[in-house]
Formats: C-alpha cells, structure tokens, sequence
C-alpha cells in the first residue's frame, strides 16, 4: 500500500472514530454534512479521496476543527511546536482564577482519558503519560448525552 493510499485510509477510520464517538450513525453524519451515505462510507474504508471543501463540512458536522482533517489528509501541513494550552489560560485576564483553574481540569481530563483510550501526539512528552492529578478530575460520565471532545487544542462540547 503506497504512503498515499494510507494517509487515505487512517483518515477515514479518524472520521469513523470521530462519528462513533459522537455516537452518529453513518447516515445521520451524511445528512449533517450534506453529503451522500454512499460517498461517506467510501471515504470511511479509504477508497474516496475527499476535497477540503467536503472536509470541512465534515469537520462541521463532527464539530472538530478543519484544520484537523486537513492536516490528516495532507492538505496542510501540522503546525510546527505545541501550543501549551495550560500557559495560555493561566494567562488570560478575562478569566477568573476560578475559572482558570476549572478550564485547566477540564482539559487535562480529557487529555487523560485520550491516553488511556491509547490516542495521543506522535511523539510524547511528559505530559501525555497522564498526570495523575488530572485522572482525579471527574466527568459527568455522559449522563445527559453530551459529548465533549478536544481536538488540535480546541475544547469541543456536543449536546
């Protein structure tokens, strides 16, 4: 299988994941998206190469960035150093500390749960192996259906 056909393949089960994990079925993803349960099914299996126009209404209808699909699908390249997220809220004056603080929990949750669930960066640091403070931080456990995700740095919240 040629490197291309591969990065085809690992974006569809991505966009797959992502559904599941949203708990969308194939055909209401397809509706979301304003495109073809056919054609979405054949990104899904890597046999459709899809343009960045029907990413992004993808992305859209997952609620995820664009940015991560695109990078997935090698339209863009992935932006060079992280971004610590942490450092950044912690920084920023409209917020109380709080809030701050909440945000921060909230963020490194998900960002333990994501490990645990074997998902992560290519290349790991410290900070993904989990940190035990943040696997204390308890969730509503999906009671209410709402999904929360966090892709490319962007806390994502499903209802």
């Amino acid at each position: 299988m040629s490197e291309l056909e591969e990065r085809w393949r690992d974006l569809g089960e991505f966009i797959r994941e992502q559904r599941r994990v949203g708990h969308l079925s194939l055909r209401k993803l397809s509706e979301m998206a304003g495109i073809s349960n056919p054609y979405l099914s054949q990104i899904e299996r890597g046999l459709r190469k899809p343009s960045a126009e029907i990413l992004q209404q993808i992305a859209r209808a997952l609620e995820i960035s664009s940015e991560t699909l695109y990078v997935r699908a090698g339209i863009l390249e992935p932006r060079e150093g992280e971004t610590d997220l942490v450092d950044e809220l912690r920084r920023d004056p409209w917020l109380s500390e709080e809030q701050k603080k909440t945000l921060v929990q909230i963020y490194e949750t998900f960002r333990a749960e994501r490990v645990a669930a074997g998902f992560g960066p290519t290349e790991t640091t410290d900070a993904d192996a989990g940190d035990p403070a943040a696997a204390d931080v308890g969730t509503d456990g999906d009671k209410d259906g709402d999904t929360a995700r966090k892709e490319s740095g962007a806390l994502v919240r499903r209802s």
